[in-house]
C-alpha cells in the first residue's frame, strides 16, 4: 500500500512516499480503507523525537492518529462492525509506527466510532483526536449549563471543538484568540478577547464575577494569570502544562474512546458541533502540511485526503 513514513527522527524533509507493508488484522482490530487523515501538532512532534521517552517508535514510522474511512474486514472478535461500514477515529496505540497517514490501517476497535453522516471524509478525520480532547477536557472539569467557561486558544483545532461542546451544555464561553479572529469565535458562540499580558483584566470586563472554570489549550502564562479571575478554586485543566496540577487543577492527555466518539457523533449530527477545515493536502503532500501546521496560527485543523 501507498503511505507516508520516515525511517529516522527530523523535520519534515524525513517524510517519504511509498510502499509500505500492508496492515494485519488481528483478533480486535479492524481493517480500514482510509479516505482522510489529518495533521495535529503531536505527530510532528513525535517525528522530531520529542516523545521518544513516551512512546516506543517502530522505524519506519507512518504518522498520524485521525481517520475516517470504510471498514474492509472487522477481525474475529469485532461484531461492532461490518465491511462498508462507514467509520472515524483516534487510532493512538502504545507505540508509533503503523500511523492513518496511508491507505490502510488495521485500528483497534476501541479506537473508532460510526462516522457523522452529515461530514465529508475531510471533515470527520479533523474531529477525533481535537475533539476527544476538548470533551475530556471539558468533562475533567464537568462543565455545564450555568457554568462561565475561559478558553484559551479559541481559534486552535481543539478551541474550536471545545467552544462548541461547552456552548451545547449551556456554558457561557469567553475564548482568547488573536484580534484577527474575534469575528470566527463570535460565530461560534464565544465572547472573544485578546490574549497575552493583561488578560485578567480583560476577563473581569466581560465577567465582572469571574469565571467557574478555565480551559487551557495552549500552555504559557495565560492560563496561570486568569487563575485570578477563577471563582471556583482548582476548577482549571491543562492539555499543555502539567503544572496545572499544583494550582489544584487537572492536567488532560487524550486517550482513544469509542464512547466518546459516538457523543462526538451525535453532537455533530444535531448541528451543535461542526468540524473548522482549514485547509485539505493531498496525502503525498503531508511534508507541506506539516511545515503549514508546524508555523502556528491555524484556524481549525487540516486534513490529508487519501486516493
Amino acid at each position: 500500500m501507498k503511505a507516508v513514513f520516515y525511517s529516522k527522527y527530523g523535520d519534515p524533509g524525513v517524510l517519504e512516499y511509498g510502499e509500505q507493508p500492508e496492515p494485519k488484522v488481528g483478533p480486535d482490530t479492524v481493517l480500514v480503507e482510509i479516505k482522510a487523515t489529518s495533521v495535529n501538532p503531536v505527530d510532528w512532534k513525535v517525528m522530531g523525537g520529542y516523545l521518544d521517552g513516551a512512546l516506543t517508535a517502530h522505524f519506519p514510522v507512518i504518522p498520524g492518529w485521525d481517520v475516517s474511512g470504510v471498514v474492509i474486514q472487522p477481525g474475529p472478535a469485532v461484531p461492532e462492525f461490518a465491511a462498508g461500514d462507514e467509520v472515524f477515529g483516534y487510532v493512538r496505540m502504545d507505540t508509533v509506527g503503523q500511523g492513518t497517514f496511508a491507505e490502510r490501517v488495521s485500528a483497534p476497535v476501541r479506537t473508532l466510532a460510526r462516522k457523522p453522516s452529515n461530514l465529508s471524509w475531510a471533515e470527520a478525520a479533523t474531529i477525533p483526536l481535537t475533539g476527544l480532547t476538548a470533551l475530556q477536557t471539558l468533562d475533567a472539569l464537568d462543565v455545564s449549563d450555568g457554568d462561565t467557561v475561559l478558553v484559551h486558544n479559541g481559534a486552535g483545532g481543539v478551541g474550536t471543538l471545545g467552544i462548541q461542546i461547552a456552548r451545547s451544555r449551556g456554558a457561557r464561553v469567553i475564548a482568547s484568540a488573536s484580534e484577527r479572529n474575534h469575528d470566527f469565535l463570535r460565530e461560534l458562540g464565544a465572547e472573544p478577547l485578546v490574549y497575552g499580558d493583561g488578560i485578567a483584566d480583560r476577563v473581569r470586563k466581560i465577567a465582572p464575577d469571574g469565571v467557574s472554570a478555565v480551559v487551557d489549550f495552549v500552555g504559557g502564562a495565560d492560563w496561570q494569570a486568569s487563575l485570578d479571575v477563577l471563582n471556583q478554586p482548582g476548577r482549571v485543566a491543562s492539555i499543555a502544562d502539567a503544572k496545572v496540577k499544583e494550582h489544584g487543577g487537572r492536567y488532560v492527555f487524550v486517550r482513544p474512546d469509542a464512547q466518546g466518539l459516538s457523543t462526538l457523533a451525535d453532537l455533530i449530527e444535531a448541528g451543535h458541533v461542526k468540524p473548522v477545515l482549514a485547509a485539505t493536502y493531498p496525502l503525498e503532500q503531508a511534508a507541506e502540511a506539516f511545515t503549514a501546521n508546524m508555523a502556528g496560527h491555524t484556524r481549525g485543523k487540516i486534513a490529508l485526503t487519501v486516493g
